[in-house]
């Protein structure tokens, strides 16, 4: 059952970029039974739109410092705009898709991060009501799904996009996810060339990023793969968008980008 079925991983921005025929390989998987859902996040936009209303941006470890304003804008781009985006891009390539946010039908449950104090609403997965994705794709749906998480009491949070990923995956008991970025996978440099590594574990990534062969922006696109490593979740794929093919090699056959397993 489970290899019918994928999670995949996209930055908002990312997603917006990809060519048509990412979107028709989407459609051509559903057609042949295989079902996808999608975790996509939107930090660009959301900054973006918080410095037009003049709200002030602040991070602290690489996470956004969120108070109720901020908030109401992190849900507004995530459920709203840009979630909205990518069930039209979809749809335009004749799939169907469900655009849904973590709050509908209390999707992903949430509490507060251990330092909420400094940093305001920003959750981590407690549950994800999986019951609903599996409804959603039971109806022949993609499930889109932007990570803002709820409690029992109804408080909103602000959910790191790679973090609920890879919690839908394990609690959808996928153990293989997607991460689509617009790197060809983790690079590294023999004989004077870059060449993307087939397959890492978390310990080598850790060494690469102290040796300084993980460098820049790529740092933080590895880190957040290696967060999507959780539960039942036992290797993650970094792929890039662009090239052809890319799911169903990626689903399907392997040999495409870069695999991170635990160990």
């Amino acid at each position: 059952m489970t290899e019918q079925r994928f999670v995949m991983k996209c930055g908002g921005s990312t997603l917006a970029a990809l060519p048509a025929s990412f979107f028709g390989e989407l459609r051509q998987l559903q057609e042949e039974g295989v079902k996808p859902v999608i975790v996509h996040g939107g930090g660009p936009a959301i900054s973006e739109t918080l410095t037009k209303l003049g709200i002030e941006s602040a991070f602290v470890n690489g996470l956004r410092k969120t108070d109720e304003a901020t908030l109401d804008v992190v849900e507004m781009v995530l459920a709203g705009r840009i979630n909205k985006e990518i069930v039209r891009k979809i749809q335009q390539s004749g799939a169907k898709a469900l655009g849904l946010s973590g709050v509908d039908g209390e999707l992903i449950q949430s509490k507060p991060v251990a330092n909420s104090d400094e940093i305001g609403f920003v959750g981590d997965v407690t549950d994800v009501n999986a019951v609903v994705i599996e409804g959603v794709m039971s109806m022949g749906y993609i499930p889109v799904i932007a990570p803002i998480g709820i409690d029992e009491a109804g408080q909103r949070y602000n959910i790191n996009a790679d973090t609920a990923a890879g919690a839908v995956a394990s609690h959808l008991g996928v153990e293989r996810m997607i991460v689509v970025t617009d790197v060809p996978g983790i690079l590294k440099t023999v004989d004077g060339e870059k060449r993307v590594l087939p397959t890492v574990t978390v310990a080598d990534i850790e060494a690469m990023i102290a040796s300084g062969e993980i460098y820049g922006g790529m740092i933080p696109k590895v880190r957040a793969a290696i967060q999507c490593i959780q539960g039942r979740v036992r290797e993650v794929v970094i792929v890039n968008g662009d090239e052809p093919g890319v799911l169903g090699k990626a689903v399907r056959e392997g040999g495409i980008g870069t695999r991170i397993v635990r160990e």
